[in-house]
């Protein structure tokens, strides 16, 4: 088997598109106001040639696994990023493939100019936010910046360091 993480190419925008569908009906995560309905979900490659963004992704025999990325969602201070589009297929999870691909994107975080990074997510996936935890992120009240999707749960933030 043969796993690569590499930076996103627009051969990659329905495999990760269909990933991250996939898992909304899966975890029964609400559709309207999140990702799921985000036409921007169609064109990740796109999305991210934002020059202060990037996204890295696993892809294991040519397969698109999942992915993580970083974005300077509107409305957000200035200095913090969004982490964004995390999402892994459920045969890629409970490897560490995930903390591997969080991990390099927060790694990006200083060379976009970044000093803190923000995400927003469910209670549905409740694996992932112990993995944001460990990591270093903490829980906010309520949402920052204007993602656009308005049905999401749970607000983290972490400083980087």
């Amino acid at each position: 088997m043969m796993l690569t993480i590499r930076t996103i190419e627009q051969r990659d925008n329905s495999a990760l598109a269909k990933i991250i569908r996939d898992i909304f009906i899966e975890f029964d995560a609400p559709k309207i106001g999140t990702v799921y309905d985000d036409p921007n979900t169609d064109q990740l490659y796109e999305v991210f040639q934002h020059p202060k963004s990037t996204y890295y992704l696993a892809e294991e025999n040519g397969d698109v696994l999942g992915g993580c990325g970083l974005y300077p969602t509107d409305g957000l201070p200035e200095g913090c990023a969004e982490l964004v589009k995390f999402y892994l297929s459920p045969a890629a999870r409970g490897k560490g493939l995930g903390r591997v691909l969080m991990e390099q994107a927060i790694a990006a975080a200083p060379g976009l100019g970044y000093k803190q990074i923000y995400l927003e997510t469910f209670d549905q996936l409740a694996t992932a936010v112990g993995m944001y935890e460990k990591a270093g992120f903490r829980k906010l009240d309520r949402p920052m910046g204007n993602s656009g999707h308005y049905n999401t749960t749970l607000w983290m933030i972490m400083d980087v360091r």
